[in-house]
Parts: C-alpha cells; structure tokens; sequence
C-alpha cells in the first residue's frame, strides 16, 4: 500500500503540470515580448518593460476576481452536485463581461500615467501604445480565466495546457511578423508585441470554447445550454468571495509591477533590468502559482465531501511540496544569475544590473512559494478577507515603503542611507514583505483548518 503522502502528492502533479506547462507558457508569451523588444532597440525595451508593468497588473488582479468560480465549483463538484455547476458558470461569466469591459476602460485611462512620468519620448510612445491595445483584449481575458476555474474544478487541466502552447507558438510567430516587419509585415517595433498579445488573448478563449463544446468531460455541467440573465444574488456571492482574491493579487503584482515606475527616474537600464528579473522570476513563480490552484482545487472537492480532515491534510502537503520546490529554485537563481540575465539582453549594464536582481529573487524564493500556496489553500475554505488584509499589510504598508526608503533614500529622512539603491533596493522591500506575507498566511492556515476541523466535530 502506497504510504498517504505519496499518494496525495501524486493526485496533486497530475493536476499541477498540465496548468503549470499552460502558465508556463502564458509568461512565455511574456518573456517573448521583452527578449524581441530588447533585440529591436533599447526604447523598445524600456518602453514595452513600462507597459507589461500595467499590462501585468491588470490581469493578475483579474485573475483574482475571477477565481471566485474555482471554490464554488469545487465545493459542488466534491458534494457531486454537478447541477449546480452551470449556473455558478453562466453567472461567472456575465461577472467577467462587466468586469473586462470596465477594466478595459480603465487601462486606457491608466496609460495617461506615462505622460507625467520623466521619459524619452519614443519610450512614452511605446508604454502607451502597449497599454492602450492590450486593453481590448481584457474582456476576453476575463472569460477565459472564467472558463478555465470550471476546468480546473472540474480536474480537467491538461486542455488548458495544450492551448496555452498553441497560443505561445501563434504569439511567436506573430511577435516575429509585426516586431521585425518579416513576411512583407510592417514593422513596429515594440507595439508588435502588443498586437501579438492581443490575437493571443482572443485566440486562448475562443478555442477554449471550441474544445469544451466537443470533449465529453464537459458535458453534464456544460454552461451553455440555454440563456440565463444576470441573476444578482448570484452575482453578490461571486463579487463577494471574488473581490479580496483580486485585491490580494492587486496588492502583489503592484508591488513589482510599480517598481517599474518608481524607478524610471534613474533611466532605462534600471527599468530594462528590472524587466528582465520580473520576467524571469514571473516564470519561476508559475510553479507554485500552478500547485496552489491545483491545491485549492483538492482542499475544495474535501470540503464539499464534507471531510475537513482529509482537505487539512492536502493542504498541508502541498505548502510542503511548495517548499521543496522553493529550495531547488532559489539554488538555481543564485548560482546562474549571470547566465539567465545574459540570455535576455546584450547590453552589458542592463545584464549585470539584472543579475543582481535575480540574485535578491533568489533570497525570497522560500517565502513567495509559501505565502501563494498557503493562499490559495485558505481560498479552498472559502475564506479570502483575512488573506487580503494579510497581503496589503505585507505588501503596501512593508515592502513598498521600505522600497521607497531604500531606493529613493527621499531627503525627508530624518537618517539617511548611503545613496538611492534603485531597483536593488526595491526587491530588497520585497524580500520583506513576502516573509511578513508567508509568516502571516501560515498560521492563518493553520487556525482556519483547524477551526473547520473543530466545527465539524
């Protein structure tokens, strides 16, 4: 007989690395765009790095808004109430189509930021003009993350693998047609990587439709049988259990997205080597991002199965799964630093800059595998305000003050540093804040399971 953590460990990887080669392959479609902008020009760069940092910020926190489906539908899955699951999805859907069209308005807005920021002009040009067209692509964004909560729920992941690899391939193909004008394409430069994006976005929801409408997986909880109006006691519960995900998420990704910003002030080769660690860590970061939903998936089945025993169980087996990975990773970003930041640029000062960055990720790998796994375990219980309080203390009352002390050094100081540390002192905010961050959401987690524990009995 297999001992019991070997066997929920396995369960766990065989949701995990289908969504883990998808996400996998979304930031790929991110780390394309940067490394064909850094070989256009140096504004290119700069210019796209300033974008994806709004760009980026805006889909993670609607990746947390939308995953008010993933819990619910887990829930119903694990008590084997499938009749239920359409209507959370029909009414998930219509949330996403305000939301999208809402953030889509807002983006457009947000790209007037870059014009009160010290930039050159062709930087500017190229920041606003990423932000502006990427923003059409957010209604869809919104509905795909939708659909793609019903199939994790569902523990149908490997779909969503196959087309997130479809789309990095269209998104290469595209990125080379309009960044370097190939095929007789004109060519744009940096805003290719936004058109590319785009296409991407739409592409990624409408296969995904096409796939579902044809797979039997689907079929006793497909959404789409008839029309259903918007049904706003429905839509109260997915706003309420959906907006402290997205605030959460918004509190992260804002912390190193706006470092971008914040350190325009000293050029282009702070923000470039910035863009440069963010994109690389981002991508280590999909392994836990992808092992916390999968978790939040199998603590949520248990708890719909009324078994708060066996879901404390899986989630502290995957926050230990988190860990070990979280070892291996920083072991690699610490040793080959130098490497992986020479693989995106040429340009010997935006290199070494970036490799010192990835050096300070290397430190905070143990602590941001911890805090988003553990998250998204509490997530699984239904509980999201408590994480969200976390996670705005961690981030916006540590990390970014301690980030502006450290990278500004601001003359009001009644002591003052050295000298401004830049974007190095900014990730050193960040080391910080994501330990207050996994300290916190480690005993949450282990008061909520065993409170639920405690319940039940």
């Amino acid at each position: 007989m297999r001992p019991r953590i070997t066997t929920e460990v396995s369960a766990l990887w065989q949701l995990t690395w289908p969504l883990l080669i998808g996400q996998l392959a979304n930031v790929g479609m991110g780390v394309v765009d940067v490394a064909m902008a850094g070989h256009a020009s140096g504004d290119d760069l700069a210019g796209i790095s300033l974008g994806v940092s709004i760009w980026t910020m805006v889909i993670i926190t609607l990746m947390g808004l939308m995953m008010s489906v993933n819990p619910m539908v887990s829930h119903y899955v694990g008590a084997e109430q499938f009749d239920r699951v359409p209507h959370v999805v029909r009414q998930g859907l219509w949330k996403a189509l305000g939301v999208g069209l809402i953030a889509m308005l807002v983006s457009i807005l947000a790209a007037q930021v870059f014009n009160y920021m010290e930039l050159e002009p062709a930087v500017r040009e190229i920041a606003q003009g990423f932000v502006i067209i990427t923003s059409f692509a957010l209604p869809a964004f919104t509905c795909y993350r939708v659909l793609y909560g019903y199939s994790t729920s569902l523990n149908q992941t490997k779909p969503l693998m196959v087309i997130a690899i479809a789309a990095l391939g269209l998104n290469v193909i595209v990125n080379g047609l309009l960044v370097f004008g190939l095929a007789g394409f004109p060519k744009l430069g940096g805003l290719g990587c936004a058109w590319a994006t785009l296409v991407c976005v739409w592409f990624n929801l409408l296969v995904l439709v096409w796939w579902m409408r044809r797979s039997p997986a689907y079929q006793s909880t497909w959404p789409f049988t008839h029309f259903e109006a918007p049904h706003p006691a429905k839509l109260r519960s997915l706003f309420k259990l959906g907006t402290p995900i997205g605030v959460t998420y918004f509190a992260e990704s804002s912390a190193f997205s706006l470092i971008a910003l914040f350190v325009a002030r000293f050029g282009s080769t702070e923000v470039a080597a910035h863009q440069i660690a963010l994109s690389f860590t981002s991508m280590v970061f999909m392994v836990p991002l992808s092992l916390g939903v999968a978790l939040l998936t199998r603590v949520g089945q248990s708890l719909g199965a009324n078994d708060p025993a066996e879901a404390r169980f899986r989630a502290w087996v995957g926050v230990g799964v988190s860990m070990v990975f979280a070892i291996a990773s920083a072991t690699g970003m610490a040793v080959f630093n130098h490497q992986i930041a020479s693989a995106y640029t040429n340009d010997a000062a935006i290199a070494a800059l970036a490799a010192q960055l990835l050096f300070l990720a290397a430190i905070f790998q143990l602590s941001d595998s911890a805090q988003v796994v553990t998250s998204c375990a509490i997530r699984g219980y239904k509980v999201t305000k408590a994480p969200m309080v976390l996670h705005l203390t961690a981030f916006w009352l540590v990390s970014l003050p301690l980030g502006c002390v450290l990278g500004w050094a601001p003359a009001w100081l009644p002591w003052q540093p050295a000298a401004p540390m830049g974007a190095q002192g900014f990730w050193i905010g960040l080391i910080v804040g994501l330990t207050v961050a996994a300290i916190g959401l480690l005993a949450l987690l282990r008061w909520v399971s065993l409170q639920k524990l405690h319940d039940t009995h």
